[in-house]
C-alpha cells in the first residue's frame, strides 16, 4: 500500500534546478530519475527498514509517494524528505540578503526559491563525494552504481540499497577497487571513510561542525574541498562554502582559492545558498 502527501516549501520553489540536481547525481541501480516528469525514486531508511519513495518536483511543491501503510513510517519519510530537499528554509530571507549583490542579485531574481538540496543518507553522500573527486558528475555516478551493485543490498522493489559502512570497510581492497574501477588510492579513501564511520564518525547536522571537519580532514585522502562540500550538503551548514570548487570559482570569474574565500565573506551567513546559485548558473540552462 502506498501513501501520498504534498510537501509545501517555505516560500518559493525553483523546481527545475531541484529536479536537475537529483537527476544528475542519481546512482544507477539505487535511484531512478524521470527527467520529463521531474520525479525521482529511491529507497529511504526508516526504523522498520528501507521503503521505496518517489518525489515529484512540481512548480510550487513536492509530491511524496511512499510504499508504506504505517503512519509513523510515513511521517518519518516526510520529515527525511523535507530535510533532504531543504523545504523548510525561508528562501525569501536568503534572497533579501543577496538582492543588492552585483553577482548574486541577478541570480536570485532569476531563480527565487533555489534550495540547498542535500543527501538523505550521510554515508552515501561521503562515499559519492570521494568517488566524484576530479571526475565528471556522470563518472562519479557510474562508480557509485558499480559500488552499489557489488556491495549493496537488493530489494523487492528492484532498487538496490546503498552499501553499509561495514560492508565497504570489510571488503577486500583489490576486490573493491576492481569492482568500482577506480585507482587504488581512490578505493583506499572510500574504505578509509567507511572505517571512520564504523569507528564512530557521525556526519550529523546537529554535531559540532568544526569537530566533524577536523575528523574528516584526518581521514587519509579527504582534503578541504571534500570536507567543505560535505558541510554544505550533509551537515546542512547554511554558511558553509567551497572556495576550492572549480565550478563555483568559474561562475565567480575565476578567482584564486584564497580570493574566492575572501569574496565569499560578503555572502555570510548564507554562503551555502550563494554556492548553489553559482553552481546553478554555471551548469543549469533549463527553465
Amino acid at each position: 500500500m502506498s501513501r501520498t502527501a504534498i510537501l509545501a516549501p517555505n516560500g518559493a520553489l525553483a523546481a527545475g534546478p531541484m529536479a536537475a540536481i537529483l537527476a544528475n547525481h542519481a546512482i544507477p541501480g539505487c535511484e531512478i530519475a524521470e527527467r520529463e516528469g521531474r520525479s525521482h525514486t529511491r529507497l529511504l531508511p526508516t526504523p522498520g527498514g528501507p521503503r521505496r519513495i518517489t518525489v515529484t518536483i512540481r512548480p510550487d511543491d513536492v509530491e511524496l509517494t511512499a510504499d508504506t501503510d504505517d503512519d509513523d513510517e510515513f511521517a518519518h519519510l516526510a520529515r527525511t524528505t523535507r530535510r533532504w530537499l531543504d523545504l523548510d528554509t525561508d528562501t525569501t530571507a536568503v534572497e533579501r540578503a543577496f538582492d543588492a549583490d552585483p553577482l548574486l542579485g541577478p541570480l536570485v531574481r532569476r531563480r527565487p526559491g533555489l534550495r540547498a538540496v542535500g543527501y538523505p543518507d550521510a554515508f552515501e553522500a561521503a562515499v559519492m563525494t570521494v568517488l566524484g573527486q576530479q571526475v565528471s558528475v556522470a563518472a562519479g555516478g557510474t562508480f557509485g552504481g558499480r559500488l552499489a551493485a557489488a556491495y549493496g543490498e537488493p530489494s523487492s522493489w528492484g532498487l538496490t540499497l546503498f552499501p553499509t559502512p561495514r560492508s565497504v570497510a570489510d571488503a577486500p581492497h583489490e576486490e573493491l577497487r576492481a569492482a568500482v574501477g577506480v585507482t587504488r588510492t581512490r578505493a583506499a579513501t572510500v574504505q578509509n571513510v567507511a572505517r571512520a564511520v564504523v569507528d564512530g564518525l557521525t556526519l550529523d547536522p546537529e554535531a559540532d561542525h568544526p569537530r566533524v571537519r577536523r575528523e574528516l580532514l584526518a581521514i587519509p585522502g579527504i582534503g578541504p574541498w571534500s570536507a567543505d562540500y560535505l558541510a554544505v550538503r550533509v551537515l546542512r551548514d547554511p554558511d558553509a562554502f567551497t572556495p576550492g570548487d572549480l565550478v563555483a570559482r568559474r561562475a565567480m570569474g575565476n578567482p584564486s582559492i584564497r580570493d574566492a574565500e575572501r569574496l565569499s565573506q560578503a555572502w555570510r551567513p548564507y554562503r551555502a545558498y550563494a554556492l548553489f546559485h553559482l553552481w546553478t548558473a554555471a551548469t543549469y540552462d533549463g527553465p
